[in-house]
């Protein structure tokens, strides 16, 4: 399963593809591992990502209610125990057969649904598991579930669950890598679908619609953000990280990120293309973009810090003289079941946790430059998926990079 490209995601007769079946159950003794490593007895995950990453849940999403909806309890030597929207309930227990205890539970928002599903549901399988008196990790809670499980589990030792299950899935699985590869081709696919719809006199609106068709299309699930980044002009500086009613005029930059997300795995992919001739200024911008991202790809070796990669993509850029330029963002994170997730390369606040690049990790690299008052826009950002091999950085997406934009 570590073939450097993208076969195709369907179930075929006459080759070997991915076996999510296999997969999960790797997942699930990394998790395990990992909550051993930590000295926990349990994890009860509500992040999306983990719930899918343990159990291999597709629920229907709630714009907004992210981390209320669907939850999932690992203990023990079996199959994770799912707490799932009641709505997907029914399908679950129909089509997840490897789902073995499966419990409706409402949205957990109101303080009295909350404490029934703590005092009726989830106290008797904490019994049951024998985890009265355990040390449970858990990745997310509102404050009023947090005060809940304080007052009614008295004798359970809290700790953070996120980090644990952030350490199960830094470094890639080969089947993972074998799935971002397929993610990965559909957002090329995607993005090219954008690129291709940019033309004077279309909205910004347009080019996303056409990409989010083509998304559907190719059987992917989601796109990388909620809100489709297709930002053209002036939009770019400072960039607008959403698409707007706005014309797409001659000599605009264009810039699209859109990603996409295929059985749970995300790959995200962003180019700045040309709207019409672009102006000396917008190719100075673009080409200090790209050889900053060149230079970051390259950096991206086994044994690198995420903060050696950081500082090759700042110091070219600041040999073009405009690293004061630089968004005020991280350069790169870490992508798979997560969007986004760590670790995170560049972050430019306080607190970020230096991390040795090992062979497995993927990435999204996405320098972004921005210089006011330039017609047009002066805003370009270059996004790709790189995998960390024993070799070196394997760059994983594969639409090109605007020519005009590379010309001197």
């Amino acid at each position: 399963m570590t073939e450097a490209w993208a076969p195709g995601p369907f179930a075929v007769d006459y080759e070997r593809r991915a076996d999510y079946e296999v997969l999960r159950g790797k997942r699930v003794q990394r998790a395990r591992a990992e909550m051993a490593a930590a000295g926990l007895d349990a994890l009860i995950v509500w992040k999306d990502e983990n719930v899918r990453y343990l159990t291999g849940l597709r629920p229907q999403l709630i714009a907004g209610k992210s981390g209320v909806l669907n939850g999932a309890l690992l203990a023990g030597q079996g199959e994770p125990v799912l707490f799932v929207s009641g709505g997907d309930a029914d399908r679950v227990r129909l089509r997840q057969p490897w789902s073995a205890e499966v419990h409706p539970i409402p949205i957990l928002e109101e303080a009295g649904l909350i404490r029934h599903f703590v005092t009726a549901i989830l106290a008797g399988v904490l019994q049951r598991y024998g985890l009265g008196r355990g040390r449970i990790g858990l990745d997310l809670a509102s404050a009023a579930l947090h005060a809940a499980l304080h007052e009614c589990f008295p004798q359970v030792h809290w700790a953070d669950g996120d980090a644990v299950m952030q350490r199960a899935r830094q470094v890639k699985l080969p089947e993972e890598v074998a799935v971002l590869e397929e993610a990965t081709a559909i957002a090329d696919a995607v993005t090219q679908a954008a690129v291709d719809c940019v033309r004077p006199g279309v909205r910004e609106v347009e080019v996303a619609g056409e990409a989010m068709r083509v998304l559907y299309r190719l059987g992917g699930e989601y796109a990388h953000v909620i809100t489709p980044f297709v930002a053209s002009g002036e939009r770019m500086s400072p960039p607008t990280r959403l698409a707007t009613d706005k014309l797409i005029r001659h000599g605009d930059l264009v810039f699209v990120d859109i990603g996409a997300m295929l059985n749970g795995y995300f790959a995200d992919v962003g180019r700045t293309v040309a709207c019409g001739q672009p102006s000396a200024a917008q190719r100075r911008i673009f080409r200090a973009v790209y050889e900053a991202h060149q230079a970051g790809l390259a950096a991206m070796r086994p044994g690198a810090t995420t903060g050696q990669v950081a500082e090759a993509v700042r110091a070219c850029a600041a040999r073009h003289g405009l690293a004061e330029h630089l968004l005020s963002l991280f350069i790169g994170h870490g992508i798979g079941m997560g969007a986004n997730e760590p670790p995170y390369i560049g972050e430019p606040f306080p607190g970020a946790v230096e991390v040795e690049l090992r062979p497995g990790m993927v990435f999204a690299m996405e320098p972004l430059i921005w210089v006011p008052g330039i017609q047009g826009g002066g805003g370009v950002r270059l996004e790709d998926m790189v995998l960390v091999t024993e070799q070196g950085p394997r760059r994983l997406s594969r639409i090109p990079y605007e020519e005009r934009l590379l010309a001197e």
